[in-house]
């Protein structure tokens, strides 16, 4: 009898399961239900610029999703507005060209919103960075609506200044190494490479490369530094790219003086012990 009972259960638990199951290849009854969606591909983006009197040109990708977005065709429209909330300024921070964008079937449901930074009469750093959000406000199709979570979009006006580093420079560099009791100075000169924007790398590291040094050490010789508004940070990073000396600088100690173009570098060297450098680089 206990068996019976067991085979029983056993039986009406295995069938609660199956029930609750769909088979993979069934469509379901609610696949094909709600609405399809227009929005922007993220929800916020960041727009970075020197700020030199440039206009800077971006684009924004808006795209369909939705439980039935294949089966949207033609073309429609999305209305584009600028939220109250926005600190940017139109005219001053920024132009918006066109306020509507045609989504089609032809290219995908996909378009793009195209927007200028402008930086004629800035001068970062700002004391704040200008935000403009956007919304798709309108959707002159009735089979799509504005997505709730990407209808809107977040914009951050990234102004950089303007950075032009690279040259040949004249060189003074204090070595002091405590430890063995050194404490020399070298001069000599060096070139600074443009890496990016406001970003550089010298062709010498520490003492060894300039003139009086013991010389080449091999790897890629000098080191990389960032410069953002005359303010100078060396990243951490492996002396000349070969070595596991770790070269980095000492926080808020290097920087660049915007009338003479002199830079002043605050660094060390260091692995079982630091190497500490204080190198002034004077434009040639």
């Amino acid at each position: 009898m206990k068996n019976y009972i067991k085979h029983i259960t056993i039986l009406l638990v295995s069938l609660m399961f199956t029930s609750c199951l769909v088979d993979d290849s069934a469509p379901s009854d609610n696949n094909d239900q709600g609405p399809n969606f227009v929005g922007f591909s993220t929800g916020s983006f960041n727009a970075t610029a020197t700020a030199d009197g440039s206009t800077y040109d971006f684009v924004l990708p808006i795209e369909v999703n939705g439980p039935t977005f294949e089966d949207v065709t033609g073309e429609f429209t999305a209305s584009i507005s600028i939220d109250p909330s926005s600190t940017a300024v139109e005219g001053v921070h920024y132009q918006l060209p066109n306020k509507t964008v045609t989504v089609s079937s032809a290219n995908n449901l996909i378009s793009n919103l195209g927007f200028t930074v402008l930086t004629d009469g800035i001068e970062p750093p700002l004391a704040e960075t200008p935000v403009l959000t956007l919304n798709i406000s309108e959707v002159s199709s009735g089979q799509v609506v504005p997505n709730g979570r990407t209808g809107s979009i977040d914009i951050n006006l990234l102004y950089l200044c303007s950075s032009e580093l690279e040259g040949a420079y004249s060189v003074s560099v204090r070595y002091v190494r405590s430890s063995s009791g050194i404490d020399q100075t070298y001069t000599g000169s060096d070139i600074i490479d443009k890496t990016g924007d406001g970003q550089y790398r010298t062709r010498a590291a520490g003492h060894w490369e300039i003139t009086g040094g013991p010389g080449a050490i091999g790897g890629t010789p000098g080191f990389d530094f960032v410069d953002v508004c005359d303010q100078i940070t060396i990243p951490a990073q492996n002396l000349v790219n070969l070595y596991s000396n770790i070269v980095e600088g000492v926080s808020g100690s290097s920087s660049v003086n915007p009338d003479t173009g002199v830079i002043t570098f605050t660094y060390t060297v260091c692995a079982s012990d630091c190497r500490e450098y204080f190198a002034t680089y004077t434009p040639l």
